[in-house]
């Protein structure tokens, strides 16, 4: 198997959507998933480059895992639910320390899954239909939540703002059941790695023989 010219990474706590949102990419369909234990990949052809996308557990258990999936990335995709602003707090206090193993020149977006569950504009209560059913919850995370968690991921990582792209193109609202934006999400950080790919060296990444699509097996729901 050919080695991946740049890897991606996804990484949030469990059940804000990372599986679904990978899936809706590589098979174009939306699927109820279960929890990764451990970690999976796809492989994805994207012009003459070669780009594995690891999705990891959101579960404490298999946190300590994350920095080894992390290892020589060139991007890292933190993902929220736009309706839990804990799993936005989670990015900071849990996940961003696993990026120290990371490339030098890693690029990083942040995005928030589930929009078509929300109200959109986070004003008012749930939706009631007559039968008396909620149909949509309190968006309680807006973009402007991500652009503020985005550019402190910069200054922790100590990087020049003037040298990478801004909190505007790297943070997203997308739905892994419709699709809405999720193809904007990965093309947009694919275009975004991609000019770095000469700069860097061979890249070190976990071997692929062992596995054709996942390395470790799945249960749980994310």
């Amino acid at each position: 198997m050919k080695k991946p010219d740049l890897k991606v990474v996804l990484l949030g706590d469990m059940n804000v959507g990372k599986t679904s949102l990978l899936h809706r990419y590589m098979e174009r369909k939306f699927q109820e998933t279960v929890s990764t234990v451990g970690g999976a990949f796809y492989l994805k052809q994207w012009g003459p480059y070669h780009i594995s996308i690891w999705d990891t557990a959101g579960r404490e258990r298999f946190h300590g895992l994350g920095s080894m999936y992390c290892r020589a990335a060139s991007a890292v995709i933190f993902t929220y639910d736009v309706a839990c602003m804990q799993s936005l707090m989670e990015l900071e206090e849990r996940f961003l320390s696993l990026t120290d193993t990371v490339s030098d020149d890693c690029i990083y977006a942040v995005v928030g899954n589930k929009i078509d569950l929300t109200d959109g504009e986070g004003d008012g209560d749930e939706e009631i239909t007559p039968s008396g059913n909620s149909t949509k919850i309190r968006k309680q995370v807006h973009l402007e939540d991500a652009f503020a968690l985005y550019k402190r991921i910069i200054k922790t990582k100590m990087l020049d703002e003037n040298n990478v792209p801004p909190a505007e193109k790297m943070c997203f609202e997308t739905s892994a059941k419709t699709g809405h934006n999720v193809d904007a999400l990965f093309e947009g950080v694919f275009s975004m790695v991609v000019p770095f790919l000469k700069k860097k060296g061979p890249e070190d990444t976990v071997n692929l023989e062992h596995s054709n699509h996942q390395l470790a097996g799945k249960k749980g729901c994310c």
